[in-house]
């Protein structure tokens, strides 16, 4: 709702202080520079993206309106669902893992924290992850370096959509001074038409530009930015597995294996080690 509260900030700036200056809101609504602005833009989006780039675009400018990002209370979940998974291969050996690791939706664990299993990016992670901890087949240094590589493929992908929209965003102004011309060029036809009609097709022209910048710096490079910043949330939540997952196959104790995923969040988390600490006995599995 931020994003949404920030438009609303920004377009009632612009339209008030033109307003206080005397201006005129209807004079800005010029159909055919909205038409010429945002189609090009729009053109020049499809053109530099994959089809599934622009799937993801799309996505994660919903979750960037909606304000959908990992807060505290996931954080704290994502411990416990860590925790208890880890409890259940020391308890019953890692064989007893394979149940909840290979059928999610079906696992009593996994069903308690939907905050995970809503997520396909972070389960599909935590149980490829958790995979070769089961089979044995990868020594515990190998498996964190494989982690580690597939976290930078990740965070390689999420920056493409930040890119693309950036793109836009930077090409929004010459966009606007393209609409411009286009202006200029049908005004310089009407000249016989006097003043008055000249006058009004000049102001429209001058609209495409101004359009352009303000698209461009009030919600294009905005919301790119707004994105980057729920990716870094996203990343985190997969660092925290891959620092549990690796500290747990390394021999470390449950506890002590979360701990050190709980030591890798940023200050959005605000977990403190006395909190993780009870939350898990609260759980009834603390040993």
């Amino acid at each position: 709702m931020l994003v949404l509260l920030g438009a609303l900030i920004v377009l009632a700036s612009t339209l008030g202080g033109f307003m206080l200056a005397g201006g005129k809101p209807l004079v800005l609504l010029h159909v055919s520079e909205f038409v010429v602005i945002l189609g090009v833009a729009a053109g020049v989006l499809i053109i530099a993206s994959p089809a599934h780039i622009l799937k993801e675009i799309l996505h994660k400018m919903k979750a960037a309106i909606s304000g959908r990002a990992p807060g505290r209370e996931e954080y704290f979940d994502l411990l416990k669902l860590l925790y208890e998974l880890f409890m259940t291969g020391r308890r019953n050996g890692l064989i007893a893992l394979e149940e909840h690791v290979l059928d999610p939706p079906k696992s009593a664990i996994f069903l308690k924290y939907p905050s995970l299993t809503n997520h396909p990016e972070r389960l599909q992670f935590l149980c490829n992850s958790l995979k070769p901890v089961i089979d044995g087949k990868i020594k515990p240094d190998q498996l964190e370096a494989l982690m580690a590589a597939e976290l930078r493929a990740k965070q390689e992908e999420a920056e493409h959509p930040v890119h693309l929209l950036q793109l836009v965003g930077d090409s929004l102004p010459g966009i606007g001074i393209v609409a411009a011309v286009l202006g200029i060029i049908n005004t310089m036809s009407a000249i016989a038409d006097g003043p008055e009609v000249v006058g009004q097709r000049v102001a429209a022209a001058l609209t495409g530009t101004l359009l352009g910048i303000f698209f461009a710096y009030g919600f294009v490079n905005p919301l790119a930015n707004r994105i980057k910043f729920n990716d870094s949330a996203d990343q985190l939540c997969l660092r925290c597995i891959m620092q549990a997952v690796a500290g747990f196959a390394k021999g470390l104790a449950p506890l002590t294996a979360v701990e050190i995923a709980r030591r890798s969040l940023d200050s959005s988390a605000a977990l403190s080690a006395d909190e993780l600490e009870a939350g898990v006995k609260a759980l009834g599995t603390a040993k």
